[in-house]
């Protein structure tokens, strides 16, 4: 049984107009506490050569990932590589209300990620790569962890 609210009542034409969206409630509502940037986590529902669509999870909101949106590494974006029903995490690169969309990225997640470890553990002026910072850090890590057993 679907549940429907009714719209309007023209008497004249002896019509009525419901909506199931009414009812269901307002899918923007749930995303009311994310905001442009947040990293949210995704499901795929949808592969396609073009991108994936998935779903925000704790909504039924629902997005699509453009193929360039997919890596930051142009061999890794691949739609292929997802399979329905996987999660990804991506960050929130824009909240249309007015046209009730959301846009998120795997891409954008990568390089704020990538930028938040070069302001952790070394600057780009020095000239090391991303694989030499977080080397630099589990080898610290590591020595910690010998010299505290």
């Amino acid at each position: 049984m679907t549940r429907a609210q009714v719209l309007d009542v023209d008497i004249e034409k002896e019509r009525i107009s419901l909506g199931i969206k009414q009812v269901a409630g307002d899918p923007m509502q749930q995303l009311a506490g994310i905001k442009k940037g947040d990293t949210v986590t995704c499901e795929v529902i949808g592969v396609q050569e073009s991108g994936i669509d998935v779903k925000i999870a704790g909504s039924e909101m629902t997005a699509f990932i453009k193929r360039a949106d997919l890596a930051r590494d142009r061999s890794e974006q691949r739609p292929e590589r997802f399979a329905v029903g996987e999660k990804v995490d991506a960050r929130v690169i824009q909240i249309d209300s007015k046209n009730r969309k959301i846009s998120v990225s795997i891409k954008a997640l990568e390089i704020a990620e990538e930028k938040a470890a070069v302001a952790q553990y070394g600057s780009s002026d020095s000239g090391a790569s991303l694989g030499d910072i977080l080397g630099a850090a589990l080898n610290k890590a590591k020595k910690e962890a010998e010299t505290k057993e």
